[in-house]
């Protein structure tokens, strides 16, 4: 579902999948081959959401924060997360049911553990993989971990194509 708040409608590039069981809404633009799963929510009420190109909300997961909210490209967030910090950088995993909270930035090439919970104004360099609650930097991304959240993003979008054609 996709509608109009406070005279601010989503801006969705054409290529981009929007399941029907996503709810899309108010101040959110969506970059060029980025797929929003069944039950993501995006909600651009407070601030803009700018999501950008080859990225994938995977199901369930809920980006809302009370300021501008900035999300890379090539970014899998991951079932169940929510984000509601301020920016994830580009090439950014963010586990299963991850915690991104207010003010926090994650930089770029980084990976979030699953469930770890990012506490406000943490910032998170780039290139690093964080884990735990509260999240911490444990080390650094390799190159093939790089390569590899590379994939999964062009994988998504692959599949995200997929789907449009079945008209799913």
């Amino acid at each position: 579902m996709i509608r109009d708040f406070r005279g601010k409608a989503p801006k969705i590039a054409p290529s981009a999948f929007v399941s029907e069981a996503a709810y899309i809404v108010g101040d959110v633009e969506i970059g060029e081959n980025t797929s929003i799963w069944p039950g993501a929510v995006v909600r651009g009420d407070f601030g803009k959401i700018e999501i950008g190109q080859n990225t994938s909300l995977e199901d369930n997961c809920v980006v809302h924060a009370g300021t501008d909210v900035t999300i890379g490209n090539d970014v899998i967030i991951g079932h169940g997360a929510v984000v509601h910090g301020r920016s994830i950088g580009n090439s950014v995993l963010v586990g299963n049911n991850a915690t991104i909270l207010d003010d926090s930035e994650i930089g770029d090439a980084c990976v979030i553990g699953a469930g770890s919970v990012v506490t406000p104004g943490t910032k998170i360099p780039d290139n690093s993989l964080a884990m735990g609650s509260p999240a911490r930097v444990k080390s650094r991304i390799s190159s093939e971990e790089l390569t590899r959240l590379k994939q999964g993003s062009a994988l998504y979008a692959s599949l995200a194509q997929e789907y449009k054609r079945q008209g799913l």
